[in-house]
């Protein structure tokens, strides 16, 4: 009776914690802009705003709203990402060292941010293709400055068009309430 009992409860278990694995942002990892690994789970306990981002698009100025929030509320939990992609008319640099010295130059960025990623089609980071069965397709990126917001337990809780300013109050109100401000 034991034996019976303990593999129900082995097997009962199972899918419960590959259940939860796969439905937060924790089981992904990108790179770094410099190369080394950027697991979201190192961000465990935080709010995270993950924004794809290009450096010759419209929406570029956003970088100077996504410095500004980052500086406003990384000491309260925020943590904003960057992740550069050509997905959308090709517009970013070549080499993740252009992307760099781009950003850090014109806007004094200091958040995290990854190596240049394919965030649509065949090719895209499993996190977006993860994003898409949690939110729907109309969550997906249709352009550059996308951002998803992912609560502190890892949980995919909105997202924000590209035309949606990073320090509008929808987003400043959607991490304050994830903030618990």
């Amino acid at each position: 009776m034991r034996f019976i009992t303990f593999l129900m409860a082995l097997f009962t278990s199972m899918p419960i914690k590959a259940i939860e694995a796969r439905d937060n942002a924790y089981q992904f990892s990108f790179k770094s802009i410099d190369g080394r690994e950027l697991p979201l789970s190192a961000y465990k306990g935080q709010v995270i705003l993950l924004v794809n981002t290009a450096s010759h698009c419209g929406f570029t100025s956003q970088y100077k709203s996504l410095q500004a929030l980052w500086e406003s509320y990384n000491k309260k939990g925020l943590v904003v990402i960057a992740v550069p992609s050509s997905s959308f008319g090709g517009q970013e640099f070549d080499t993740n060292a252009e992307i760099k010295s781009f950003c850090d130059i014109n806007y004094g960025r200091t958040f995290p941010m990854t190596d240049k990623t394919p965030v649509r089609g065949q090719q895209r980071h499993p996190f977006y293709a993860w994003a898409e069965t949690q939110l729907g397709s109309l969550a997906k990126p249709r352009w550059n400055f996308h951002k998803y917001l992912i609560n502190r337990e890892g949980l995919l809780i909105d997202w924000f068009s590209s035309p949606t300013q990073p320090t509008s109050s929808k987003v400043r109100n959607a991490i304050e309430k994830s903030l618990g401000n």
